[in-house]
């Protein structure tokens, strides 16, 4: 595919689904996404892969009303839930998948009803669809109780149900139903022109909005094979770095807080808040929304902001500097990080963690690293791995990772080239796809789109939006087992997942 990452796309059989995902897992590759096909095309099952040559987009067409396709859970366990959503939102089952219980349908619609196989411009509403009592997994023996929490929280966060088992307070077993912020966005993008669905995607989990809009605008550019210009390209570079310096930042005051050192709260939500209102003088917008547009960027920056920009990152990495010295030498935070919530490596690498959570637990992947696009490609990022994989090395991974982001900002600003920050971007007359890949703060993100033809006025038949936090919610169910109970929300942070990401 054209694209400024290796992806190639190519139409398996059955025999060949199961075949190819074994083929992946013996080289080292991972399972990145999983979802249903466009339905105009006939009932179809797709699969992206992660190797080191690159990304693999496959897929499986269903014929004459077929709707099971072979289970890939055996061979990768972190596509048992993208599974359990493909089969609620397009009808498409997993054949022999032992969990088929329900993941985004909260009673929104009935259970034989699939919303991505209907005419969505005259979806019915379903005000009396009848709540399904959800099976959770119960524990049993001496001593052993539950304790559920949510899916409402004690504060201004995203709803999501935790059900832990525990004897007295260490945790036997956690299991997560989440759903709870289904929006209905894979219907929904189906609805927009291409040229303005660039807007809900970077609504899909707010604090990635530059990554989330970039990968698509990335798989709209890979679709009408247009070339982004070098200083947009920068622009969004850019853009990416300080929204990965911002959620790091907010995540290590929250980390500090969580262990009840409220003092590296304080500093971190100061510098956080400073952060962001830069951006909005910069860019017109705190989180950045909006700014990157299909073809480019939304505007130029000042010559006027560039100073500012790179005195602020000499101040926030002088400053990061003496807090993680503060951290590393306050013998109670220590005491909570260390070994706790621990995802040994080798659990990491069969269960599939990505991302800032994978790095801290021996999984070397960046795609800013592996395949670099533009500008990425002149900046040599240095990639931060730890293998301990407990509270203490995410926390450690996002002191560097913040220290290297600050670094690529400043080598941008002082780089920056001249020239356009906006191109115009013809769609072809024929049916076309594209597929943007992109590293946000949290991890990797996918974007597949498919389109229809001129006639069709480039109707999206679909868009999948492929969030980290797929692979790495199961994770953290492994990851808080033998801990004790008030451990979840120190460890929980430390991986700080999006509920929106994923619920889609």
């Amino acid at each position: 595919m054209v694209a400024p990452v290796p992806i190639w796309r190519s139409r398996v059989t059955v025999d060949d689904w199961l075949t190819a995902a074994v083929a992946v897992r013996e080289v080292g590759g991972r399972l990145l996404a999983l979802w249903g096909g466009a339905p105009a095309e006939g009932a179809s099952v797709c699969a992206a892969y992660v190797t080191l040559d690159g990304l693999l987009w496959l897929e499986l067409p269903l014929h004459g009303g077929q709707t099971a396709y072979p289970d890939l859970v055996p061979v990768f366990p972190a596509a048992a839930r993208m599974q359990r959503a493909a089969a609620e939102l397009s009808g498409l089952h997993a054949e022999g998948a032992k969990d088929q219980r329900p993941w985004l349908n909260h009673g929104a619609w009935p259970v034989d009803y699939f919303p991505l196989r209907h005419d969505t411009d005259t979806a019915p509403a379903f005000a009396d669809a009848p709540l399904q009592d959800y099976a959770f997994v119960h524990v049993e023996g001496d001593g052993v109780h539950e304790i559920a929490v949510g899916p409402v929280h004690a504060g201004v966060i995203e709803p999501g149900h935790f059900r832990f088992s525990v004897v007295g307070e260490k945790v036997l077993r956690l299991e997560q139903r989440l759903g709870y912020t289904h929006k209905g966005i894979e219907q929904r993008m189906t609805q927009l022109p291409p040229m303005q669905a660039y807007r809900l995607a970077g609504r899909v989990s707010g604090d990635s909005t530059v990554a989330y809009a970039w990968a698509y605008c990335m798989a709209l550019e890979s679709a009408a094979t247009c070339e982004l210009a070098p200083r947009a390209a920068c622009l969004r570079a850019l853009m990416l770095e300080r929204e990965r310096v911002a959620n790091h930042l907010g995540d290590l005051g929250a980390l500090g807080n969580d262990a009840a050192f409220a003092f590296g709260l304080a500093q971190f939500s100061r510098l956080r808040e400073d952060w962001l209102r830069l951006s909005r003088d910069a860019f017109g917008h705190r989180l950045m929304m909006d700014c990157v547009v299909p073809g480019g960027v939304a505007g130029d920056i000042d010559p006027g902001q560039i100073d500012r920009l790179r005195r602020q990152c000499d101040d926030v990495a002088r400053e990061v500097k003496t807090l993680h010295a503060v951290y590393d030498e306050h013998a109670g935070l220590q005491d909570r990080f260390m070994t706790t919530g621990r995802v040994s490596p080798a659990l990491a690498a069969q269960l599939g963690l990505t991302g800032l959570a994978g790095r801290a637990s021996g999984q070397a992947w960046d795609l800013r690293c592996d395949h670099p696009w533009p500008p990425y490609d002149l900046l040599q990022v240095k990639m931060a791995t730890h293998r301990n994989g407990d509270v203490a090395a995410r926390v450690a991974m996002r002191f560097e990772e913040v220290l290297e982001s600050l670094r690529l900002i400043r080598e941008i600003l002082e780089k920056l080239p001249a020239g356009p920050v906006r191109q115009a971007l013809g769609l072809p007359d024929h049916a076309t796809r594209g597929a943007g890949w992109v590293e946000g703060w949290r991890g990797e993100l996918f974007v597949a789109l498919e389109l229809d033809d001129a006639a069709s006025q480039h109707r999206i038949r679909r868009c999948h939006c492929h969030d980290p936090s797929w692979q790495n919610w199961p994770v953290l169910e492994h990851a808080v087992i033998g801990n004790i109970v008030p451990d979840f929300p120190l460890i929980n942070k430390s991986f700080n997942l999006s509920y929106s990401g994923q619920d889609l």
